[in-house]
């Protein structure tokens, strides 16, 4: 393939992603949102993976093993929430905490590497998108939707003119849609829930005496 061809086609692998992206955040049943969340993470490694040979490997390495460890994190909760048993939520929270540590020290090198002009975009980064990985094994439906839009937004701001001109240069128009499309889903989201009815976050069942 030539170099033009893998752009396009990066292009096409992050319109899927965006279409993954988008429907997740209308599912409230959560083996189910990390199932397309999965299969979105998915197809944004390999919207990565055609940039790199088209662009050059080395700028999308780090990009790639972000979103290599996002697949694998949706996957492991889709698993864990399908189960649903003792042991499973046992393990879930054990994992929770390893993609956290894990999270916490790519974050760190990402924000020691930057410039020290940007780097607090990359503080910012790094605080919404380990509260977002925390928000999504909550139980309910707004954590993850309201820490998603923050974390969109972070990374939206390190995709700006505002970062090149802090002589970081990147400008990832597609990139800059899919965090678009998730501020979009869940706004989309909360439309279309207007008139249901509200129920509470966490439900407990009744103690059971006999």
């Amino acid at each position: 393939m030539t170099l033009q061809q893998w752009f396009w086609l990066s292009q096409a692998f992050g319109l899927v992603t965006i279409g993954y992206e988008f429907v997740s955040y209308q599912i409230k049943d959560k083996p189910k949102y990390f199932k397309y969340q999965g299969i979105s993470s998915l197809f944004w490694f390999f919207m990565f993976f055609a940039v790199g040979m088209s662009t050059g490997m080395s700028s999308q390495y780090s990009l790639m093993v972000a979103a290599s460890y996002s697949t694998i994190r949706n996957f492991v909760f889709a698993g864990i929430f399908k189960h649903n048993t003792p042991r499973s939520k046992e393990f879930g929270i054990n994992f929770l905490l390893v993609m956290v540590v894990i999270g916490l020290v790519a974050g760190t090198m990402t924000v020691l590497a930057a410039p020290d002009v940007s780097r607090w975009i990359h503080i910012l980064g790094m605080t919404t998108a380990l509260t977002f990985v925390v928000c999504q094994y909550l139980p309910g439906v707004h954590y993850v939707r309201i820490s998603v839009v923050f974390y969109a937004l972070a990374v939206i701001l390190t995709q700006t003119p505002l970062n090149i001109l802090y002589g970081d240069f990147r400008w990832n128009v597609m990139g800059i849609a899919i965090e678009l499309s998730k501020i979009i889903a869940v706004a989309v989201f909360y439309i279309k829930s207007r008139g249901e009815e509200k129920k509470p976050q966490l439900e407990f069942e009744r103690p059971n005496f006999g």
